[in-house]
């Protein structure tokens, strides 16, 4: 198979092309933000048509700049996915987001729930994703992830443990947290499938199994780091006012995973064990 990542530089994207290489792929472009720019209609058609599967991991992931140049958020996560889609169709997997939701459910919320954002940065990624699902690509949301590569809330927990006595974190939303390299062995995994016909298209949800509070995660963070949980204080978002508000409840239902052949992903708390040593390196 040929595969193309588009978005190769970012966390998800890296975590691609390792996955890719450990399990034997060779036919492979990892594009970059340098190397692929996925609002030109030119470049996109000349990228996509040597793949037999397009990767999308690029996409804008300033939630709170959105809000103030929206226009170039949705270009990006919105106008540009939709060119991606109406060119690759059905060979491309689409990363997403909880963001497409109001935050408001009490149970985990199932893959063909309507999309209903709160902020910028979500509206552009739904613009997205109804083009990916028209045109009988795949979606795969995800929340609250974290990796070895790039900023993310775990490095900067383990960053604030050195610096600080104490850390307040919010405990008054709710998620699942997600290793972006579990997350990209489930990507080429339902790639495959989807090559062998043994996934439909559709949307999927790539998250963590389990979910927990940011007070819990650094909690959990402090723990594996060997670190007293106790210095870690829960405080409520209104003690941290951001330009775009945040969903509250951001715990995604796998039920669509049901026979593909593909495993959910593991709780997040095994999974957080795991990722550990990569992140503190």
């Amino acid at each position: 198979m040929r595969w193309l990542i588009t978005g190769a530089g970012g966390m998800l994207g890296r975590d691609l092309s390792t996955v890719l290489a450990e399990h034997g792929a060779t036919d492979v472009v990892a594009a970059t933000r340098a190397d692929l720019d996925i609002t030109d209609p030119v470049e996109v058609r000349d990228a996509v048509a040597g793949a037999d599967i397009v990767l999308n991991a690029a996409a804008w992931t300033n939630v709170d700049g959105a809000e103030t140049d929206e226009s170039a958020a949705t270009a990006i996560n919105g106008h540009a996915v939709r060119l991606l889609a109406h060119t690759a169709g059905k060979r491309l997997i689409h990363v997403s987001t909880d963001y497409v939701f109001d935050g408001t459910a009490t149970a985990p919320i199932p893959e063909d729930t309507p999309h209903a954002p709160i902020n910028a940065y979500g509206r552009g990624k739904a613009v997205g994703e109804q083009a990916v699902l028209a045109t009988g690509g795949y979606v795969v949301r995800t929340a609250w992830l974290y990796g070895e590569h790039g900023p993310n809330f775990v490095r900067t927990m383990l960053r604030l443990a050195a610096d600080r006595d104490t850390v307040d974190v919010v405990d008054d939303q709710q998620g699942p947290p997600t290793w972006s390299y579990a997350l990209a062995h489930q990507l080429v995994a339902l790639a495959r499938a989807a090559a062998d016909g043994r996934a439909a298209p559709g949307a999927y949800h790539g998250t963590a199994a389990g979910s927990t509070t940011w007070y819990g995660l650094a909690r959990a963070v402090f723990a594996e780091a060997g670190l007293d949980p106790g210095r870690v204080r829960p405080t409520t978002s209104d003690r941290f006012p951001r330009p775009a508000r945040r969903p509250s409840y951001s715990v995604l239902s796998h039920a669509r995973w049901a026979g593909t052949g593909i495993p959910t992903l593991p709780h997040w708390r095994a999974m957080l064990t795991d990722a550990m040593p990569a992140l503190r390196r």
